[in-house]
């Protein structure tokens, strides 16, 4: 459960690095920071269940093109989970929006380095 909870917490921390560094992906509707905390908690919560269990599919599926491109199509499946994200949560009305592939393949490379320095920085349960 500890682990669950860090990995929501780092994945919140790296899409709120993409929403700052990026014009292309936005936060609406949160007027305080409170709202706008609780909005990037949830939409991490979709991006972790989009990762959980879209993710695995797509990289299986797309298997003989990590081979083609020594592993490079990682990036656009990043874009392509962050695009599905930010489609998601517009349907269950959460204020998250990536605008365009470009500014998804971006994000997606910022969401994964920052994301990655959270885990190393917060506790979970292998420590």
């Amino acid at each position: 459960m500890k682990n669950f909870v860090v990995k929501t917490i780092a994945n919140a921390a790296a899409l709120a690095a993409a929403v700052w560094l990026l014009k292309g992906i936005t936060l609406a509707g949160a007027s305080t920071t409170v709202d706008k905390v609780l909005t990037l908690l949830l939409v991490a919560l979709v991006f972790g269940a989009v990762n959980f269990a879209v993710k695995p599919v797509v990289k299986l599926l797309s298997f003989p093109l990590f081979i083609l491109t020594l592993g490079l199509i990682t990036l656009v499946i990043n874009a392509l989970m962050l695009l599905l994200t930010s489609w998601i949560a517009g349907r269950i009305g959460l204020g998250f929006h990536v605008s365009g592939f470009w500014s998804a393949l971006v994000g997606g490379v910022i969401v994964s380095v920052v994301a990655w320095a959270m885990h190393l920085i917060l506790p979970d349960d292998e420590d």
